[in-house]
């Protein structure tokens, strides 16, 4: 497995298990939706400090991109939109 692919499962794994859409994740880490769709689908190699920014929005190392996994995560998907504000 490359590093794009390892990187691309491990976001993906990362922000579908805190249930995390793309669009609020992209909020938080200042990157376009469709970067982050990029990435997961493998079509964009980000930087490290793009990684960086999404490590601190989700919450972890940004060594957790870089876990070996036995194959590619195929997440389900969340559902699309925003989720109302608990406010």
């Amino acid at each position: 497995m490359d590093a794009r692919t390892r990187i691309a499962s491990n976001l993906r794994r990362l922000r579908t298990g805190r249930r995390v859409s793309q669009e609020h994740l992209a909020v938080d880490a200042s990157v376009d939706r469709t970067y982050i769709s990029g990435i997961e689908n493998g079509s964009f190699n980000p930087s490290i400090d793009i990684l960086e920014r999404l490590a601190k929005a989700l919450s972890v190392d940004i060594a957790e991109f870089f876990e070996p996994l036995s194959t590619p995560v195929k997440a389900k998907g969340l559902t699309p939109g925003r989720k109302k504000s608990s406010d």
